[in-house]
């Protein structure tokens, strides 16, 4: 299955793990890799040393690429970079910032670029940064989101008819029929987060993964729209949010009571009534904890049966 993002990145399917807070260590990251997919490893939940631990365990356990995600909000951002130039790490997603602070000298440095966008606007400004590819991200991922409410059916399309370098499509996939219909709208590749979310090598703890198989259509929602918007499932901690949120709640209240640490108490530490369960729309269809060697076959089987399927169409 060659596309320009399995050239981009020398793997042989358009499957990049998402870089997700508290799920997605080395260990992820290197059985996507392993399984002919890209594997990130998330640093925005790591301090830099253990961000250190975490690559060389992922260069100990495959010698495929993989790449790391950081957000640029991360407030030890230069000490990431760093750290990451020092291992050697040859691929860099970055989200939630500004992709012109860092892209030339990553670049510079031989480094492979990609920058996650939720619009057309941020999409432009990233070809005018010179990254070597784009995540558009639709309004059904987990974790943070756009403002815009753009869904991945819209967005796609519209990033790849307004930008002329390869587009990732994410948000709402984790089906071999999510890849071929991000395909068939214009995108190179998928980013896959909630489906690894819940797997065997994620880094979450298992009564996050359980809550994830147990949660139906309807039961994600997305909560914080005044800080920055992010997908939740629907358990105490967010029922509370929204409460203050009807009442009017400005910043102020809402940081106080997001606090610090709230993700890690939900995803890492399973403390699924008090923390927050980041999860995208797709959870509905993910009913089973499998490796990520699974996952990856399973979708290239499945997008190869709708592949055959759609050319019998007349």
């Amino acid at each position: 299955m060659k596309t320009k993002i399995t050239e981009l990145f020398g793997i042989k399917y358009p499957i990049i793990q998402g870089g997700m807070i508290w799920c997605s260590g080395w260990e992820l990251a290197s059985a996507v890799s392993n399984s002919a997919g890209l594997g990130l490893i998330g640093a925005g939940s790591m301090y830099p040393e253990i961000l250190r631990q975490h690559i060389q365990k992922c260069k100990n356990a495959t010698n495929k690429p993989f790449g790391v995600n950081l957000p640029l909000i991360y407030p030890q951002i230069n000490e990431h970079i760093k750290i990451i130039l020092e291992e050697g790490v040859k691929i860099v997603f970055t989200s939630a910032g500004n992709p012109k602070k860092y892209t030339s000298y990553l670049k510079e440095k031989g480094l492979k670029v990609v920058h996650v966008v939720a619009n057309v606007k941020f999409a432009q400004k990233c070809v005018e940064a010179g990254v070597d590819a784009i995540v558009a991200e639709g309004y059904e991922a987990g974790g943070h989101n756009g403002f815009e409410e753009n869904t991945t059916m819209t967005l796609i399309p519209q990033v790849c008819s307004a930008v002329d370098i390869p587009v990732i499509a994410a948000g709402g996939i984790a089906t071999g029929a999510g890849l071929v219909a991000a395909l068939a709208l214009g995108a190179e590749g998928v980013q896959i987060g909630s489906r690894f979310a819940a797997s065997v090598e994620s880094s979450a703890h298992e009564n996050f993964k359980n809550a994830i198989l147990s949660t139906k259509d309807g039961e994600t929602m997305v909560a914080f729209k005044k800080l920055i918007p992010v997908r939740l499932i629907k358990n105490d901690f967010y029922r509370r949010v929204k409460e203050i949120e009807d009442k009017g709640a400005d910043v102020e209240e809402l940081n106080e009571l997001l606090g610090k640490g709230r993700a890690k108490l939900g995803m890492f530490e399973g403390k699924l009534s008090e923390g927050e369960l980041e999860i995208g729309q797709i959870s509905g269809l993910i009913n089973e904890i499998k490796s990520a060697k699974e996952i990856i076959d399973e979708i290239v089987l499945e997008s190869g049966i709708v592949f055959e399927k759609l050319r019998k169409i007349k």
